[in-house]
C-alpha cells in the first residue's frame, strides 16, 4: 500500500465485519470504535459449499474480519476458519488496501510442535493458509505459546493480545487483601503465569506469591503429581490460556486444596468448556471460573461458577491503534 493510499486509509473510520457465528462479540467491538459492522452476506449450498460476500465497497479500505474460530454445534472450527479464509481472499480480491484477521480464539494455536515422530505442526499451517489468501494482519486474543504463533507467520504481521492485565484487574477487585497465590497449573505456562502474577502485584500494591504444577500428557492421559509453592491461607489463582475439559485445572485445584488453599479461582482467557466440562463443574472443581466472552459459553447448564469479562474493547482498542498507525506496545505487558 503507497503512503497516500495509507494516509487516505487512515482518514476514514476502520472497516468492520463479523461472520453470524461471531456477531455478538463483533457488535460489542463495532460499539466501543463508535461504527457499525458491514453488511455480509453468507449462502450455504447443497453438499455444504459456501460463499461470503461483502455487499459494501472495499476498495483500498483498511478492513478488519471478526471470527472466533472454536466449534460449535453445526459449525466446525475448520468450517469457521474456511469460511474466514474465503471471505479474506474475497476482500483482496475487491481490491481492500488492508485486511486484519481479528480472532477471539484462534484454533490449533496448542499443536505448535512435534511431540511424536512424524507429527503437524498445525499452528504452522494455519498461518501458511492466512499468508496464501493475502492475510495482512493476524490479531489474536491470548494464544497458547507466544513464541510458536509469533514464528508461524513469515509473511504478514501477526499480534498477540495478552489479558494477563484484564485478568489483574478483575481478581484485584474481587480479592483485595487476602493473601494470593498464582498457580500455573503446568510448566509450559510459567512465563504466563509469570506475567499475571507481576500484573496483580502492580494493581494491589503488595507481594503475590507463585506455585507451579507438574504435569505429563500422553496418549490423551494426564499425570505428573509435583507441586512446588507455598498455598496455606492463600486464595489459589489457577491461570492457564484456555479451559477445555478442565481436567488439568481440577487436578491443580485438588492439590492446592490439599495444601490448605482457602479458595480456588481459576483464570483463562478462553472458556471452550468441552462437553460441558463436568468434572470442572463438579465438588473437586475450583470456587469460580473466570474467562472472557472470546468464546460463547453453551454448553454449561449452571453457570452460577462462570464469571464473564468483555474483552471487546480490549479488541477494539488495538484495531484503533493499529488503524491510526499509533504504537501498539503500549497495549501490551511485559515480563
Amino acid at each position: 500500500m503507497t503512503s497516500a493510499s495509507t494516509d487516505r486509509n487512515t482518514r476514514q473510520e476502520p472497516l468492520l465485519f463479523s461472520f453470524a457465528a461471531s456477531r455478538p462479540f463483533g457488535e460489542a467491538v463495532a460499539e466501543r470504535l463508535g461504527c457499525p459492522l458491514a453488511a455480509l452476506e453468507e449462502r450455504i449450498f447443497e453438499g455444504g459449499e459456501h460463499k461470503t460476500r461483502p455487499l459494501v465497497e472495499v476498495g483500498d479500505r483498511d478492513v478488519y474480519v471478526i471470527q472466533s474460530l472454536d466449534g460449535e454445534p453445526g459449525q466446525s472450527c475448520n468450517d469457521k476458519l474456511i469460511r474466514l479464509l474465503f471471505l479474506i481472499g474475497a476482500l483482496k480480491d475487491a481490491g481492500a488496501g488492508r485486511v486484519t484477521a481479528a480472532i477471539p480464539y484462534l484454533a490449533y494455536a496448542r499443536k505448535d510442535r512435534r511431540t511424536k515422530p512424524r507429527d503437524p505442526i498445525n499452528s504452522r499451517y494455519v498461518a501458511a493458509l492466512f499468508e496464501a489468501v493475502g492475510t495482512d494482519r493476524v490479531l489474536a486474543l491470548e494464544v497458547h505459546n507466544i513464541a510458536a504463533f509469533e514464528n508461524a507467520f513469515r509473511h504478514c504481521r501477526a499480534e498477540q493480545l495478552p489479558v494477563a492485565g484484564m485478568l489483574a484487574d478483575h481478581i484485584a477487585s474481587i480479592v483485595p487483601n487476602e493473601p494470593i497465590t498464582v498457580v500455573s497449573p503446568d510448566a509450559g505456562g510459567m512465563k504466563r503465569a509469570e506475567l499475571f502474577r507481576s500484573e496483580l502485584e502492580k494493581r494491589l500494591g503488595r507481594p503475590v506469591g507463585k506455585a507451579l504444577m507438574d504435569k505429563h500428557r500422553s496418549a490423551g492421559v494426564v499425570s505428573g503429581v509435583l507441586f512446588a509453592g507455598d498455598v496455606k491461607g492463600c486464595v489459589a489463582v489457577i491461570i492457564d490460556d484456555l479451559i477445555s475439559t478442565g481436567t488439568t485445572i481440577v487436578r491443580a485445584a485438588t492439590t492446592c486444596r490439599a495444601a490448605g488453599a482457602t479458595r480456588i479461582i481459576a483464570a483463562a482467557a478462553h472458556g471452550l468448556f468441552t462437553d460441558g466440562a463436568p468434572v470442572l463443574f463438579g465438588p473437586d472443581g475450583p470456587d469460580q471460573v473466570i474467562v472472557t466472552d472470546s468464546v460463547p459459553v453453551r454448553t454449561v447448564s449452571d453457570t452460577s461458577r462462570i464469571h464473564i469479562l468483555s474483552a471487546a474493547g480490549f479488541v477494539a482498542n488495538a484495531i484503533s491503534r493499529l488503524h491510526r498507525g499509533e504504537p501498539f506496545y503500549e497495549l501490551l505487558p511485559y515480563d
